[in-house]
């Protein structure tokens, strides 16, 4: 027995040993391989900027030159005016303005100056003064996305708000997500842009807005019937407690004909008019509801800024070719360089 002991002792040293030794290695193999991918990283930072280390003199010049160019020909070009115009769509007539956003721009690049032209009632020496439109989602506080999400779960299955944060509702949002649109024009003529406006309100007045409307309408016009018809019919039960009421003063006693459903002591019919008058009230405020809601739907669109009357010069950087030459001509140099690096290492690849 006494035999045994120290051997087994040593069987653990040693098991413990060849453990710790394949822990150390794995370490070592993962250090190595961390070092391995740093020194990668480094070495093709490096393999990047060495061309341009070697070559500056001659990129420095290249990319002055182009410079140079580009600021001639900015002081040469005719100047680009720019205008914005706020709007809000209503009865879904925002598809149809970010559709035609696309159609103009199309008939602006395929120079179609005779429909580009019927479709602003413009001439067609204006109309080849636009250059371009675009849309995107019109500024928004942060209460009117509150109020965004707010409604929308409302719409939504219970078992799925918890789970649908208020984060989660911005970043899924798209530019159609939006209530409000901002859409830029640009042009060569300065004082072009309170003519565009005509093509823009004829686009919120399409097929599908306006059959939209026609339903909105037949709707306001049922409920608000029977909301009428509501009050009304509030107003004749008054009526009758006015009339028992007068009885009662006059004969000092209730008298109901046989079949009545009106109640039948004093304190029941008290009770009655205070129930009458609450559902008057609801009434009455659905009413006035209902009515906000139609005078703020009755149009197709509201314009909630319109565009400037003199636009204003596009000074943005990368409008400019002073800025965006260099930045072609320096890709163009990286690219090119890539290129004849690859094409001599198929040619010089040997199995």
């Amino acid at each position: 027995m006494s035999d045994k002991t120290p051997r087994q002792n040593d069987n653990e040293e040693i098991d413990l040993g060849q453990l710790f030794n394949a822990i150390g290695r794995l370490f070592e193999k993962l250090f190595n391989f961390i070092g391995k991918i740093f020194k990668g990283i480094f070495t093709t930072i490096i393999l990047i900027l060495k061309p341009l280390v070697e070559h500056f003199k001659l990129i420095a010049v290249v990319l002055m030159a182009a410079a140079v160019i580009g600021y001639v020909v900015d002081k040469f070009k005719e100047p680009v005016y720019k205008s914005n115009m706020i709007v809000k769509p209503y009865f879904d007539s925002k598809y149809q303005l970010v559709n035609n956003v696309d159609y103009f721009n199309a008939l602006i690049n395929s120079k179609n100056l005779k429909e580009l032209s019927k479709v602003f009632e413009i001439d067609t020496l204006k109309s080849s003064n636009i250059l371009e439109f675009e849309i995107e989602a019109g500024p928004e506080t942060q209460n009117d996305l509150l109020i965004e999400y707010d409604e929308y779960l409302q719409d939504l299955d219970t078992s799925l708000v918890k789970d649908f944060s208020f984060e989660k509702f911005v970043e899924n949002r798209d530019m159609l997500s939006s209530s409000i649109f901002s859409i830029t024009a640009k042009s060569k003529s300065a004082n072009i842009f309170p003519q565009l406006e005509k093509g823009f309100i004829k686009t919120f007045e399409n097929k599908y807005s306006k059959k939209l409307k026609q339903k909105f309408d037949s709707i306001y016009g049922v409920e608000k019937a029977n909301y009428l018809a509501q009050l009304q019919n509030i107003d004749k039960l008054q009526n009758m407690y006015i009339e028992i009421k007068t009885s009662e003063a006059n004969n000092g006693k209730l008298q109901l004909s046989t079949g009545s459903l009106l109640p039948l002591s004093q304190e029941k019919v008290e009770t009655k008019e205070f129930e009458l008058f609450q559902e008057e009230v609801k009434i009455r405020q659905a009413l006035k509801n209902l009515e906000e809601i139609k005078i703020e739907e009755q149009d197709y669109y509201d314009i909630i800024a319109s565009f400037d009357e003199i636009g204003k010069k596009d000074s943005r950087a990368l409008s400019k070719l002073t800025f965006l030459l260099p930045l072609i001509i320096f890709s163009i140099m990286v690219i090119a360089y890539a290129l004849m690096n690859i094409f001599k290492f198929i040619k010089n690849y040997e199995k």
